[in-house]
């Protein structure tokens, strides 16, 4: 079965730190790009960072850059998203996505190109 399980959400309060994991199985998982993406109640789901399947080459979103930074494991099928310096317009609940062979000049961005989510773990930021 394909899936992927997103762990580590929690509150935290502003300035903290936070590192979410997405653990795949059932695919591939050195062929996919890993993204991350976030929903704020009332707000748009957006893009916050992703990692393409070859080279490994990272893109994130103007508001998470220099705070997030996404890596990817692939010997243990897990992509990561270190967050720091948390802020309070952070809370959302957060999601990953993959795409196999997706890859940077496509636009990692882009919500649509992703096939598999997982469920979200939601992420609190306390002023």
């Amino acid at each position: 079965q394909v899936q992927l399980v997103e762990s580590g959400g929690g509150l935290v309060q502003a300035g903290g730190s936070l590192r979410l994991s997405c653990a795949a199985s059932g695919l591939t998982f050195s062929t996919y790009t890993v993204g991350w993406f976030r929903q704020a109640p009332g707000k748009e789901r957006e893009f916050a960072a992703a990692i393409d399947w070859s080279p490994g080459s990272t893109t994130s979103a103007d508001s998470v850059k220099g705070r997030f930074t996404i890596s990817r494991d692939n010997a243990k099928s897990t992509v990561y998203l270190q967050m720091n310096n948390l802020k309070p317009e952070d809370t959302a609940v957060y999601y990953c996505a993959a795409a196999r062979l997706l890859r940077r000049g496509y636009g990692l961005g882009n919500a649509a190109l992703y096939d598999l989510w997982g469920q979200g773990t939601q992420v609190t930021v306390s002023s």
